[in-house]
């Protein structure tokens, strides 16, 4: 067999393993990823359709940031007490209204209220989602269960704006809000088909935990989340201030910037699924790899003002890739399981508030970063941010063997 061949199989296996209801989940993940299109676009509608100021953009997109936190803390609480496939249907629904409704709505405070209650209504989905893969994957296939995910997600987000951009060539901002609520209501579809309710119900009682142990209380995982926070924020100038990098300090034009992005979203489907299979067939200790993953992401900054060459900006991306397809799969790992011990909605709420929070903080951080230091000073602020989260990670592992010897 060739080694192209043998690669190939490799590659299918890695996708082996999974019960039905993943697929499902992955499915209609990317259905309603696919049809996010009107938030790549929001900025432009915004400004000029409806007329307003970049300023104004700026205070949508933190109620929108805010509607995200609310959403995932009470998706979590609706998950813990009527089980994650009524949170699920009933998120994708009503989102897909809301968004259909968002069209009608004019003017910076009625957008603001209808963007802060659409965030809400579709980051309730969340918690919930990270519930019902807890209930259906396997403990061995939890974190390639993520992974799968993710690949539907990114899938979905490449395809979304392609068609966006078609939509408003052909009949303007408002269809976008009309596809998107229809996407929604889609993978609604999807999951009231491939997932019968009666037995959805079942299936997250019989896995549910009988442990209580609230999150708010747990003082490793608290403590996690300040990781994954800094390692968020810095992760997230990748899509927000380095093109900005890429165009000024580089030159590079739009259709460059989008085909050196578009490296990432290749490098993960063709190399994430097997990776992650590769790293739990050689049983890598959870910790080694989210410190390695970490310093990859600092060294992906680091080489951009170490060597400010153009053919640097593709090691820096390739670098980032794989600490990105590292990272974040085995994160949600440890997020799992550490969602054993009490009410699984409770813990993956607040891990995806960690998220927004993330957001919220990192775009506007980065920018401004660079309008009053620059960029090379900023890249070496967040290669230091970086390390900081790599030394935490440290203190976390001892913290987890402690309360180990202690409960021994």
């Amino acid at each position: 067999m060739s080694f192209f061949s043998r690669a190939a199989h490799y590659y299918v296996d890695s996708f082996r393993g999974f019960g039905p209801q993943v697929w499902v989940l992955t499915a209609l993940t990317f259905v309603n990823r696919a049809g996010s299109m009107v938030l790549p676009f929001l900025s432009l509608y915004l400004t000029k359709d409806m007329g307003l100021t970049l300023e104004d953009v700026g205070w949508i997109m933190a109620a929108f940031g805010s509607g995200s936190v609310l959403g995932s803390w009470l998706g979590g609480r609706l998950t813990d007490r009527l089980g994650f496939y009524d949170v699920m249907l009933g998120s994708l629904i009503t989102s897909g209204v809301a968004f259909m409704g968002l069209r009608f709505v004019e003017g910076f405070w009625a957008f603001s209220a209808g963007i802060f209650v659409v965030s809400l209504l579709m980051d309730s989905f969340r918690p919930a989602m990270f519930v019902a893969i807890r209930a259906y994957a396997k403990p061995e296939n939890r974190t390639r269960a993520v992974s799968l995910i993710r690949l539907a997600i990114n899938l979905g987000f490449s395809l979304g704006p392609a068609i966006g951009g078609f939509i408003i060539a052909t009949v303007g901002y408002g269809g976008l809000f009309y596809v998107d609520g229809l996407t929604c209501m889609a993978a609604a579809g999807v999951l009231w088909v491939g997932l019968p309710r009666r037995q959805a119900q079942q299936d997250d009682a019989d896995t549910r935990s009988t442990a209580t142990r609230s999150p708010y209380g747990d003082k490793p995982f608290l403590f996690f989340l300040l990781i994954q926070v800094l390692i968020s924020i810095a992760f997230l100038q990748y899509f927000s201030t380095l093109p900005l990098f890429y165009n000024e300090y580089h030159g590079l034009g739009e259709q460059a910037i989008g085909i050196l992005l578009g490296v990432n979203g290749l490098l993960i489907f063709l190399t994430e699924m097997p990776l992650i299979k590769w790293c739990e067939q050689r049983k890598f200790r959870l910790f080694h790899i989210m410190r390695f993953s970490t310093f990859l992401f600092a060294l992906s900054f680091a080489v951009l003002y170490l060597v400010p060459t153009v053919a640097f900006l593709w090691v820096g991306m390739c670098v980032m890739s794989l600490a990105e397809m590292l990272n974040f799969p085995f994160m949600n790992r440890f997020a799992f399981d550490r969602s054993d011990q009490g009410p699984p909605g409770a813990y993956m709420a607040l891990f995806t508030i960690s998220w927004s929070v993330a957001s919220i903080v990192g775009h506007p951080m980065g920018l401004n970063l660079v309008d009053k230091l620059g960029f090379m000073a900023t890249w070496q602020g967040f290669t230091g941010v970086l390390l900081l989260a790599l030394a935490l990670l440290f203190v976390l592992e001892r913290m987890v063997r402690r309360e180990k010897e202690v409960g021994a």
